[in-house]
């Protein structure tokens, strides 16, 4: 049992990774370089659907993690999966402090209700994405690294 908990965590974990790595360097991209006011309704869109998404994936992925480093404590890597845990929870709170405000304010706009200084917005929303997207790589390198 314990060693399919293992691979859930480490999928889950990684399946989160790969989201929001082509979040960050594929489809903020690719809006971005959409005409007009297309770009911003599309981020407007994403932070939508993903935003009601990712707070179960974050929580979820740390629960794996956590319930995984307490049964297999006695077990090889127990620590890098509760380091992983930790970063994990890491990436929760700088999300709530730091990401999730930005993405509250970015859903609702439209071309005529956006402030004069969105594009700055989502510039720091990216910035601080690519710290939290760093964190969870990190989280996945040490629960894969668990699993040999």
């Amino acid at each position: 049992m314990l060693n399919a908990l293992e691979v859930v965590t480490t999928v889950v974990v990684g399946l989160m990774v790969g989201v929001e790595f082509s979040v960050a360097f594929i489809m903020n991209r690719i809006l971005d370089a959409l005409p007009e006011d297309s770009g911003q309704l599309g981020h407007a869109h994403g932070g939508r659907m993903l935003g009601a998404l990712m707070p179960f994936w974050y929580i979820g992925s740390v629960a794996l993690s956590a319930i995984w480093a307490v049964a297999g404590w006695h077990r090889h890597g127990a620590g890098l999966v509760a380091t992983a845990a930790g970063l994990l929870i890491v990436s929760v709170v700088m999300s709530m402090l730091l990401l999730v405000p930005i993405n509250n304010r970015n859903k609702t706009w439209t071309p005529e209700s956006r402030p004069a200084d969105w594009k700055e917005q989502l510039h720091r929303w990216e910035r601080f994405h690519y710290v939290r997207v760093a964190i969870i790589i990190a989280a996945f390198a040490l629960l894969a690294s668990a699993l040999v």
